[in-house]
């Protein structure tokens, strides 16, 4: 039972990071982000792959998500024009395009067989106390993240980021830099993706293209939501909430007699998308609301043609 707790506590802590990547695009820069799990797939492949060519897991962490970056950079400044619900869009598409890449490039990610014998750090000097070390270091890690990110949003970039966020046009009259704001966020947000995805394949010792699949987007959507999309604590707690949340209905679901095995997991599906529905309409402001958020759920709920800011419900029904 305790490796197992420790097992799953490490989980909350990947989720963190891209709940962390999420807060940062589309919470503080106004850009619905529906392919985290692409940027995910990539720092979990690019830092798998690295480390098989003989470098330091430490080195090759922070290159898969300095790769996850650019190609969020990438991505941004080829979709610039798009607002919205297109943007939910074309990201969702970009993260499938990932997975079919990871199927399909035998010669690179042997293909939907995966990669196993990914290394992982002081595994074999450590023994039995290995899971604690990595529980801790994958804590370290969003620790770290979570207070960059707090410094580097109550700087002047950051109060620049959400000028955008909440009236674009007004921004770039005022003479901020619209698109430079962007692909750097964009590049922040990709990459704690990234780093994420690298650390998940070496906790894992194995990836393959069906471990990222845009229901895991939906999970940090939800934590996102939960925790209030604009704060770094709630993108933390509301990561610890999801995956609490995922493995009681796994008990729960369990519990109920008379059902497969299939049934059970759609039991807990259907469990978690009626969760999501509930916090959106009940507290769509999350658990820890921003002071710039109004104090009612009506300015949250309007379309996203008048919305000053992306609401949780515009990026699910972008979806």
């Amino acid at each position: 039972m305790t490796s197992y707790l420790v097992f799953m506590a490490t989980i909350a802590g990947i989720y963190a990071l891209l709940s962390l990547g999420l807060v940062t695009i589309w919470g503080q820069g106004g850009m619905v982000n529906l392919g985290l799990v692409g940027f995910y797939a990539v720092g979990a492949y690019a830092s798998a792959l690295l480390s098989m060519a003989g470098l330091p897991i430490g080195l090759t962490l922070l290159l898969g998500g300095i790769i996850a970056g650019a190609v969020g950079v990438v991505l941004s400044y080829i979709t610039r024009p798009l607002r919205g619900d297109y943007l939910a869009i074309v990201s969702l598409g970009f993260a499938e395009v990932i997975r079919l890449i990871a199927t399909n490039e035998k010669w690179l990610t042997n293909g939907s067989d995966g990669l196993p014998g990914i290394r992982s750090p002081l595994k074999a000097e450590l023994g039995a106390l290995h899971p604690w070390f990595y529980l801790a270091m994958v804590w370290a890690i969003v620790g770290v993240a979570a207070w960059g990110l707090t410094r580097l949003l109550r700087s002047p970039y950051g109060r620049a980021l959400r000028a955008v966020r909440d009236d674009e046009q007004v921004a770039a009259v005022a003479g901020k830099p619209v698109l430079q704001l962007k692909l750097k966020t964009f590049f922040i947000g990709a990459a704690l993706s990234g780093i994420a995805g690298g650390v998940y394949a070496h906790l894992t010792s194995y990836i393959a293209p069906d471990g990222f699949v845009p229901l895991l987007t939906i999970y940090i959507f939800l934590a996102a939501t939960a925790g209030g999309y604009t704060r770094i604590v709630g993108a933390v707690v509301g990561s610890l909430a999801v995956v609490a949340l995922l493995e009681s209905t796994r008990f729960i679901a369990a519990a109920v007699p008379g059902l497969t095995a299939v049934q059970v997991a759609s039991l807990r599906e259907f469990v978690i998308a009626v969760s999501l529905i509930v916090i959106m309409q009940v507290k769509p402001e999350g658990i820890f609301r921003s002071s710039s958020q109004r104090s009612g759920s009506e300015g949250m709920r309007r379309p996203a043609a008048t919305a000053p800011a992306p609401t949780p419900s515009t990026a699910i029904n972008g979806a």
